[in-house]
């Protein structure tokens, strides 16, 4: 089970930091928005908002009468606001938010955030439960090679999904997906970990390194990557239509 208190500290640390560093998660949420095509939405929820990026291309091209921006951190709710002030910040942990009694939503959009979740099948059912008739689901999440390098290092990586799983668990709903792979380089090691830092996903062990640890892990790096250190990252699309017309 993720550790979710530290997942929220360590993001909350870096709220500052993510908008420049997070490059990747950047192109993903402008990726999640040109997959839809429609302007106008009655609810639409955002899960993860973080920072507000998605936030501020959704609300820029949609129209809509009510947007609930939901994140497990709590000062995520001053930079939802300075992008638009009629939309509802819920500071809450994203499997603990999602209920009968928040009503139904014609969009539910989420970026790179359901690789955190605990349950991620269930999870996802439930999203789609609260859509309307013809209501969309669309989120980016990451598939098996993403940050391979740490994992062949360290053994230690969330639990991630491939897109053939993703299919199969949720084939009744005839999912759209889309993979894509981007190798980031780095000058060092060091350069790889402090990247991680500064984008707030390294909240998978709350353990202090030492020294020693910090040298075996710069060793093994260099071992791996012959050439320069890089990072792998494997974003993964993933479009719902609820074709339930009893919703």
């Amino acid at each position: 089970m993720n550790n979710k208190k530290l997942i929220q500290n360590r993001f909350s640390r870096m709220l500052s930091s993510y908008d420049e560093h997070a490059k990747i998660q950047k192109r993903m949420a402008e990726k999640l928005i040109a997959k839809i095509s429609g302007k106008n939405f009655d609810n639409i929820l955002e899960i993860g908002c973080g920072t507000g990026y998605l936030t501020k291309l959704a609300a820029d091209k949609f129209t809509y009468n009510t947007y609930t921006a939901v994140d497990i951190v709590e000062d995520c709710e001053k930079y939802i606001k300075e992008i638009r002030a009629d939309i509802e910040f819920i500071h809450s942990d994203m499997e603990s938010f999602i209920s009968s009694e928040h009503g139904k939503y014609d969009l539910i959009i989420s970026n790179a955030a359901f690789q955190w979740l605990t349950d991620f099948e269930g999870f996802v059912n439930t999203l789609i439960y609260s859509l309307t008739p013809g209501g969309i689901l669309l989120f980016s999440t990451f598939g098996k090679e993403n940050f391979r390098e740490i994992y062949h290092i360290s053994q230690n990586t969330l639990k991630y999904y491939s897109s053939a799983e993703i299919r199969a668990l949720f084939q009744k709903y005839n999912p759209e997906l889309e993979e894509e792979i981007h190798i980031m380089a780095f000058q060092s090691p060091k350069d790889v970990l402090k990247h991680l830092h500064l984008t707030g996903v390294n909240a998978l062990k709350s353990k202090h390194w030492t020294k020693s640890d910090m040298l075996k892990f710069e060793n093994n790096y260099l071992n791996l990557c012959s050439q320069r250190p890089t990072l792998t990252y494997n974003p993964i699309y993933v479009k719902i239509l609820n074709q339930d017309e009893k919703s």
